[in-house]
């Protein structure tokens, strides 16, 4: 994959479209998916707990599997990969892993993992929808970092949401702690991306109140 220089970045996010075509000829490696869900894995989260889960889907018969699960839709078979991009309901269970690798990392006092970990898990039992709330938003932002991550590297990338979650998570036997947030294909685009408006940000934003 060819590289990019930071001072790119704004090209990045402009020239980065949904593509609906991609060439099937196209592979990605192993290692090269690998390094796209590394980038992705730096998203934001709430309190860090890095709610996202991934299946790549690249061998053949998978994605002729998951085909009809997504109507149909020939970027499944086309792109070299599909990312199935999941959130973990159960992520505030890793809450003392994760610190812990923060305190053995210098970055924070034993004490304040502590006193993180009690707040974590107090929040999650109090407000149970919190669990879904934050699994889709995280997974969410990861998918936005993995697209990007994907176009920086000089290929394309179309978020799917048009998929049959139930029969998708029967299908891949997804366990049911993970809910599905999109599915995400990756490849090199064959036919250029149909060319897309949007809203001028004077309808979109606003300032202080409505």
């Amino acid at each position: 994959m060819s590289s990019i220089s930071h001072t790119d970045f704004l090209t990045t996010v402009r020239e980065r479209q949904a593509v609906k075509h991609f060439d099937p000829q196209h592979n990605l490696s192993h290692e090269e998916i690998k390094e796209l869900l590394e980038i992705a894995n730096t998203a934001p989260s709430a309190w860090n707990l890095q709610h996202w889960t991934y299946l790549a889907i690249t061998d053949k018969a998978a994605k002729e599997k998951l085909l009809p699960i997504a109507y149909g839709q020939r970027q499944i078979v086309e792109a070299s990969a599909v990312i199935a991009v999941m959130g973990n309901l159960l992520a505030h269970h890793h809450a003392e892993a994760i610190y812990e690798q923060a305190v053995q990392a210098g970055f924070m006092p034993e004490e304040v993992k502590t006193n993180l970990v009690r707040q974590i898990m107090n929040s999650y039992t109090n407000a149970p929808e919190l669990a879904q709330e934050e699994a889709i938003r995280s997974a969410s932002m990861a998918a936005m970092q993995l697209m990007l991550a994907a176009k920086a590297r000089g290929l394309d990338s179309c978020p799917m949401g048009g998929y049959n979650a139930s029969l998708f998570m029967e299908a891949f036997g997804v366990p049911r702690h993970l809910v599905p947030v999109m599915l995400v294909a990756i490849g090199r685009k064959s036919v250029p991306a149909h060319p897309s408006t949007r809203l001028p940000v004077e309808e979109t934003g606003f300032w202080n109140h409505f």
